[in-house]
Formats: structure tokens, sequence, C-alpha cells
């Protein structure tokens, strides 16, 4: 792959950085044991499968908050405890029950080394969709700053998010790199809104679209770093 100005990175977290299935699943399961605890009739009416049902019914009732599983969450909380009858102020103590499982991620094997290499050489940014805290996470000193959908008041692949964290970066967008694993909010996103895309495609999925394709794909983070020092290599001996 030729290599192409790239002045600083935005990186999606969620399945890119680590897998997010197994999170949420834990979190559930924290949340879930939670109510047992302090609110055990909400515990009984709302077992794990009544509970995703009710978070999708409010996603689906709320599409002006697509953008904020946050507040998705305390609403779903919130009316769970209602119908069962419980103190709905315990929305919020349930809610940093399920909140700091949520952030007890696993990463990819490659991660953090990535992200150490990645960062040396480029200014990085988080740009999610998602809720994860780097802080909690402990990654956060390897990146400028933090995105989210619900602090920017838009998801991916709005363009305006894309923008927003370009600027933040005082880095155009045609020499800024976002690297994500999902196809349409990551890699149709990023080429909708004038930056270069890399498709993280751990699990050997085939690329769906004819019109455009991503400007770098790889298996994982430790080949987009092995990309990247090429790169300015090339870039600093042609000066």
């Amino acid at each position: 792959m030729a290599p192409f100005p790239v002045r600083a990175i935005t990186l999606d977290l969620d399945d890119t950085l680590w897998p997010i299935a197994p999170v949420v699943l834990r979190a559930e399961t924290v949340l879930g044991q939670w109510l047992r605890r302090h609110a055990p009739r909400t515990a009984e009416r709302f077992p794990l499968e009544a509970m995703r049902a009710l978070r999708d019914e409010v996603a689906r009732e709320h599409p002006h908050l697509a953008h904020d599983f946050t507040r998705q969450r305390m609403i779903s909380l919130e009316r769970m405890l209602a119908a069962a009858g419980d103190d709905v102020a315990l929305a919020q103590p349930a809610f940093d029950a399920f909140f700091a499982a949520r952030c007890d991620v696993v990463h990819y094997d490659d991660t953090v080394d990535a992200l150490d290499r990645l960062a040396a050489r480029v200014p990085l940014a988080a740009l999610s969709n998602g809720n994860a805290d780097l802080v909690r996470i402990g990654l956060m000193d390897r990146f400028a700053f933090q995105l989210g959908a619900r602090e920017h008041g838009a998801a991916k692949p709005d363009p305006s998010i894309f923008h927003a964290a370009c600027a933040r970066l005082d880095v155009p967008p045609a020499h800024v790199l976002h690297v994500g694993d999902d196809i349409e909010m990551d890699v149709v996103g990023a080429h909708r809104a004038g930056l270069r895309s890399c498709w993280i495609n751990r699990d050997g999925r085939t690329w769906p679209h004819a019109a455009l394709r991503p400007d770098l794909e790889f298996t994982d983070l430790a080949a987009l770093a092995d990309w990247l020092d090429a790169a300015l290599q090339t870039d600093n001996a042609a000066a």
C-alpha cells in the first residue's frame, strides 16, 4: 500500500481496541446481581432477556437518543424500577454498577503496544459512538482527547463528529486517518467526511461496497503501526 500523509489518527474503541460483546454481557450480569441485592422485585421481573428487550424498546421509542447510550440505559432502568414498584432513585447507583463493569474491558492482544507505537508517531483521538471511559480503562494517556457521540450530540457516520475531532486536532480532514472496525460507521463515515480510512478487519469479512474502499485494511492495530512506521520513514527520507 502506497503511503499517504497522516498527521493525526482518530480511533474507534469498541471492537477496535477490545471486543465489546463479552464486556456488555459481563456488565449486564453485574447489573442483574446488583438488582437482586438492592431491588429484588425488579430483578425478578426483568431477567436478562427482558432487560434487553426493554432496552431495545427504549431505543426504538427514542430515536433522538441514538447517540446517547447512557441516557437510553438510564431510561430503561427507571422504567424497570417503576414497573416493579421499586425506588426509581436506585436507577443511578444501578447504572454506576453497570458502567464500572462496562469499563472493565479486556484489550485485544495487540492493542496496548500498537497504541504506544502510534501515539509516539502522531496525535491520537478517540472517536466513539459508545460510552466507554478511557480514564477508567487506563488508556487516556495515549490520547489527546476522547470525543463521544453523547458529548458531541451526533453519532458516526454523521460527518460533524469527524469534523469536530479534526478541528480539535487542528489538522485538515484529508490528513487525518480514522481507524475502526465498522464498515458503515467508521469507514464509509470517514470517507464521506473527507478523512482517510483504515478498516480493522479482525475476522476476515468481505468488503461489501463496490463504489468505495478503505484506504487501508489490516487484521489488527499492530499491522497499522507497522504501516505508519514505514510511511513516516518514507516521508522523512523524501524530505
